[in-house]
């Protein structure tokens, strides 16, 4: 009876120390998502409130920028638009609206000129603000390509779906920077959005909890091996 307990009681024991394993990886993963995150809301809210700066010329490392105040002075083109679908503010939905531009320096980027209320159907365009014909000064908020708000995109005139800056270069035959700017205000009053895209929520979230918890899990498997030992 003992010799045939034995495999048992190491199966056991394996399957214990397979659970704590996997609980203290988990633990471990969680952690340095809250770490992460931490770090990323800390460099947004150190670079959202320095004052501003003028485009560089040339731009080594983008990332080092993201988050901070631009200045330049250029051109919108107005024919070059897309409206990122799915955009909500105050409950409402509508769209955020992406705009061509090129500066002086010859530099080609998007620029999000902030959100819009949609239109009374799917099939109305929503009003978008004017775009000034003349050059213009802009301050905007520099993110990175990559970073653009993931959506299903509406190109004006016509339609269709495209997907983060590379794709929507691709539909209207543009190669921009590998940047744009959140628009935050301009030599012109038009150009200030009523309703500017919005910082993402600073909170580290539940990531350092979810830690404690998958550690506190491993301790439960131990106790419980321990219990069902003393129990035999």
């Amino acid at each position: 009876m003992t010799k045939t307990r034995e495999p048992l009681a190491i199966l056991k024991s394996l399957v214990a120390l397979l659970l704590i394993i996997f609980t203290l990886w988990a633990a471990q993963w969680q952690y340095h998502r809250g770490v992460d995150r931490h770090e990323r809301n800390t460099l947004i809210a150190k670079q959202s409130i320095m004052a501003a700066i003028d485009l560089p010329n040339t731009i080594e490392d983008p990332s080092q920028l993201e988050w901070r105040k631009i200045r330049t002075t250029g051109r919108f083109t107005p024919d070059k638009q897309i409206l990122l679908r799915n955009r909500y503010f105050e409950g409402q939905y509508g769209y955020e609206v992406l705009t061509l531009f090129t500066n002086v320096q010859g530099k080609i980027f998007w620029v999000d000129r902030g959100w819009v209320k949609a239109g009374a159907d799917a099939t109305t365009a929503p009003i978008t603000p004017l775009i000034p014909a003349e050059q213009v000064d802009i301050v905007g908020r520099f993110r990175l390509g990559t970073s653009l708000p993931s959506g299903t995109f509406f190109a004006l005139p016509g339609g269709g779906k495209s997907g983060i800056t590379a794709e929507i270069n691709a539909r209207s035959r543009e190669n921009t920077e590998n940047f744009y700017l959140d628009l935050l205000d301009g030599s012109s009053p038009t150009l200030t959005p009523a309703v500017s895209a919005q910082l993402p929520e600073l909170s580290d979230g539940p990531h350092m909890a979810y830690a404690l918890q998958w550690i506190f899990f491993g301790g439960l498997v131990v106790y419980g091996r321990i219990l069902i030992r003393r129990t035999r």
